[in-house]
């Protein structure tokens, strides 16, 4: 594939993420990630030296689920497409006033995200 081509694909890829993130779908969010996909998640409860890893797209069509299903809005803010990766910044908030923010990196392969790690930080 030309860098063009691969250009199109992750701006495709981009695009959906973002769709799914924001009208909070997670089928559509599942179906982004390769079968043998990894998800690391660092925050205060899972930190540097512990981070949370899902293994798999089942794992996190789990995860997606979860959070998909919680009363929150979400939004991607913005998003950087690289050489074979992307990276995004989110931001969510709850009914309560909660907020929180989360930034992104993934790296693709064949037009999927086959790796990805999330650190997030929440309102205490």
């Amino acid at each position: 594939m030309n860098a063009i081509a691969d250009r199109q694909q992750t701006a495709e890829l981009c695009d959906a993420l973002r769709r799914g993130i924001e009208q909070r779908d997670p089928a559509l969010l599942a179906s982004l990630y390769t079968d043998d996909c990894e998800h690391v998640i660092i925050n205060r409860n899972s930190p540097p030296s512990r981070p949370l890893v899902l293994k798999g797209r089942e794992a996190l069509r789990k995860m997606f689920e979860d959070v998909c299903a919680r009363e929150m809005t979400h939004c991607v803010e913005k998003a950087v497409i690289g050489e074979g990766s992307l990276a995004f910044h989110q931001t969510c908030q709850y009914p309560d006033g909660t907020r929180v923010v989360v930034l992104s990196i993934a790296q693709l392969r064949d037009g999927k995200i086959f790796r990805e790690t999330a650190i997030d930080s929440w309102d205490e």
